[in-house]
């Protein structure tokens, strides 16, 4: 069955592990989804990032960070905000501060996909992918 929105499917893989105390989740491998798994690394909310299989069946391993004896996830939450049926474009001034300056705003913009922070320092905007705290 064809996924028609892979970044939600992506979002929805780690929100799920995530709350299930998973050590590490699988996603397929695109160009975005590497992106995106890329800044949520940089950020801090995931601990490595490694590729298993090759071709059509390549897949991202994510290992996911957790916090504390209780083993609270790092990824409280992640919200899509763009999607398939409405896209969200914003400008540099426009850029969402999560939870004030807490969370992370994942912006595609035309340099590529990056954080909030970043966007605003490079002084671009583009599509709000998603929130993560």
């Amino acid at each position: 069955m064809a996924n028609h929105d892979p970044i939600s499917d992506m979002l929805t893989r780690i929100r799920n592990a995530s709350e299930k105390r998973h050590e590490s989740t699988r996603i397929p491998a695109s160009r975005m989804s590497r992106s995106i798994a890329n800044v949520l690394q940089q950020e801090g909310f995931i601990a490595a990032i490694n590729e298993e299989g090759d071709g059509v069946n390549k897949q991202l391993v994510l290992e996911l960070k957790y916090s504390g004896k209780q083993r609270q996830p790092t990824i409280r939450r992640v919200q899509r905000v763009s999607r398939p049926g409405l896209r969200i474009y914003k400008n540099t001034r426009q850029l969402p501060k999560v939870l004030g300056g807490l969370g992370v705003a994942i912006i595609s913009t035309s340099r590529g996909v990056m954080s909030d922070r970043d966007a605003r320092k490079q002084g671009v905007g583009g599509e709000v992918l998603c929130y993560v705290y």
